[in-house]
């Protein structure tokens, strides 16, 4: 456990992890990147000094999207018990929102006007002014992989966990369709129809329809380089603070604990609809401690190993049990009031 606690060493900068993935169709398969408003896949051409095009960049998974699957694992044992759990329910409707599911964690609105409101405000302000211990008693993971007050204090954390899957030298691909009706002539089975019901027949799933040219994937070849990519920020995570210095350690070594159980634990396969990704077991991924002067060396610590740290780190630093709040729709409506007002 002394040797996991080093890691905040200040010479240490960061540590990186970067894995070489694989389709699970296997060699020369077609997946599917998610695709952008406006944009479609995100798709960045790569040029040399003279402006011709060497290759390309595809994003496969972004920033946001990998967090989204790496914090919902602490609602999960033995991960649950790590952490404080908060539920949401909304009173008129009796749905539950649990906040590992709100896309702006501590920050969204599902729980900032909630019965909450008052302590997430009071951590925010503390965060402001360097003390970042009230917001990991209420929502740790909200330090793991950042938030953004925007709508209250403006308090903006960086993200100390950040992971991304890439695919260098992509080749883009379309896709057509053709909907065949199970019968040929529709018109046949009516009486008689008139020209406007005809020419709604296709629309009504009783006539054929093309569908125009659409994305159709992106192909993986020989040339390809497909790969996830894992930064856990040990500058960034020091840059957290509690009110003397033996509250700042418990409060950095209980952070760490956490970073570390999600930047080993295995990750999903499933991205998207066809889009599944396994290691690659030919080319083992590659773990690096990265100090401040540049230099690079090895890492290795198990999930294992991880979470044995993360246990010992959350007794010291003390987890609350379950807590089950309302939305105030009162209070958000007031937000829209003020809102409406400031147009």
């Amino acid at each position: 456990m002394k040797e996991i606690v080093t890691l905040l060493d200040s010479s240490n900068a960061a540590i990186v992890m970067r894995q070489n993935l694989k389709p699970v169709e296997g060699d020369n398969a077609v997946i599917f990147p998610p695709t952008f408003a406006d944009v479609g896949y995100n798709i960045d051409e790569l040029t040399d000094a003279d402006g011709r095009v060497t290759g390309n960049v595809c994003l496969i998974d972004s920033v946001g999207s990998q967090a989204n699957r790496m914090e919902p694992l602490f609602k999960c044992a033995p991960y649950s018990q790590l952490i404080p759990q908060v539920q949401v329910t909304i009173p008129r409707t009796g749905e539950i929102v649990d906040i590992l599911d709100a896309g702006h964690r501590v920050a969204d609105a599902v729980v900032r006007f909630s019965e909450l409101s008052e302590a997430i405000q009071d951590a925010f302000l503390a965060a402001k002014h360097g003390d970042t211990t009230l917001l990991a008693r209420l929502a740790p993971t909200s330090l793991i992989f950042g938030c953004w007050d925007s709508r209250g204090t403006g308090v903006k954390l960086p993200r100390i966990v950040r992971a991304t899957v890439r695919a260098h030298n992509v080749h883009k691909l379309t896709r057509s369709a053709q909907f065949t009706p199970a019968l040929d002539d529709y018109e046949a089975a009516f009486d008689k129809l008139t020209d406007a019901e005809k020419k709604k027949l296709p629309d009504a799933g009783m006539g054929h329809v093309p569908a125009p040219a659409a994305l159709g994937g992106v192909l993986i070849d020989g040339q390809s380089v497909l790969f996830r990519e894992a930064v856990l920020s040990l500058a960034a995570l020091r840059q957290l603070s509690g009110t003397d210095d033996t509250a700042t350690a418990t409060l950095r070594q209980y952070i760490l604990g956490l970073a570390l159980v999600t930047f080993t634990a295995p990750q999903d396969t499933f991205l998207r609809m066809g889009c599944e990704l396994t290691a690659d077991p030919e080319r083992p991924a590659t773990w690096e401690l990265v100090h401040h002067d540049g230099s690079r060396e090895g890492f290795t610590l198990t999930h294992q190993q991880a979470l044995d740290f993360a246990r010992q780190s959350a007794d010291t630093f003390g987890v609350e049990a379950l807590r089950s709040v309302e939305f105030d729709a009162k209070a958000a409506k007031e937000a829209l009031k003020k809102a409406k007002k400031e147009e």
